[in-house]
């Protein structure tokens, strides 16, 4: 995998998910807000704007937050495992998921855990089996030869003769070319 040493793993990760968040809840509550607000385009439109002052950020700190836990585990994972394969992303998802849910409780713990490592389990399948479905598709590459070493051996560049008078047949050329 080509991905960034962890501690900027982190932040871009901290990062991208504040920004997926906020994109998605813009969206999100854009569309709530203008149908929850009294008639009138000018009120929807007020009312979009409104739900979307207050809310998207909220979304997109949520978001920033489960990036944010989800790589710092990720990472934790990746420096006692000494490998980098899908099974850290999967129980960083589960971690990740019941560090989330703590303050309700080890019922609601366990419970995120099994859906966040499931989410992620998904993910990460999907990926693989996306991978390997494209590379049935990619043209694979001809090996490459190597230079010809001419130092190695000679090469015979001679021509061969086809027409020799040890077969039996007499020959019409002249004996200084066979």
């Amino acid at each position: 995998m080509d991905r960034e040493p962890c501690p900027w793993r982190i932040v871009d990760d901290c990062g991208g998910a504040f920004a997926l968040g906020t994109i998605g809840g813009t969206l999100f509550h854009s569309i709530k807000g203008f149908r929850h607000a009294p008639s009138g385009q000018y009120r929807r439109l007020i009312g979009s704007l409104n739900a979307v002052k207050q809310r998207a950020p909220r979304v997109g700190a949520s978001f920033s937050a489960w990036g944010c836990i989800f790589s710092l585990i990720d990472c934790s994972f990746v420096y006692i495992r000494k490998k980098e394969d899908p099974w850290n992303s999967i129980l960083s998802g589960a971690a990740t998921g019941a560090i989330l849910q703590a303050r309700q409780g080890p019922a609601a713990m366990v419970g995120s855990a099994v859906i966040g490592g499931f989410i992620l389990a998904m993910i990460e399948g999907t990926g693989i089996l996306i991978n390997r479905y494209s590379q049935m598709f990619m043209p694979q590459p001809m090996p490459e030869e190597g230079p010809v070493d001419l130092d190695k051996g000679k090469v015979d560049l001679s021509v061969p003769q086809f027409f020799s008078s040890n077969t039996g047949q007499s020959s019409s050329t002249p004996s200084h070319y066979s």
